[in-house]
């Protein structure tokens, strides 16, 4: 699955990320927040390219649940 990933500034010059499928629009439960475009096609899985650098814990599993993935609010941050 390929996802495109956004970010929002949060405190302390931290990052949250947030991971969609491939053409999908930001679900509206997360538009309420300022998403910039951080890359697009993303590969997820065993042989794609690594989304750790996101801190998205789970990335699969909520995308599976609720359409999106997100970073949590104690994982927010680079």
């Amino acid at each position: 699955m390929r996802v495109d990933i956004y970010r929002r500034a949060e405190a302390n010059r931290q990052f949250s990320y947030l991971a969609v499928p491939e053409g999908r629009l930001i679900p509206e439960e997360a538009t309420n927040s300022d998403w910039e475009t951080e890359a697009r096609a993303v590969e997820m899985g065993a042989s794609a390219e690594k989304i750790s650098q996101y801190a998205i814990p789970r990335p699969e599993q909520q995308i599976a649940e609720k359409g999106y993935a997100i970073t949590s609010v104690n994982g927010a941050g680079h």
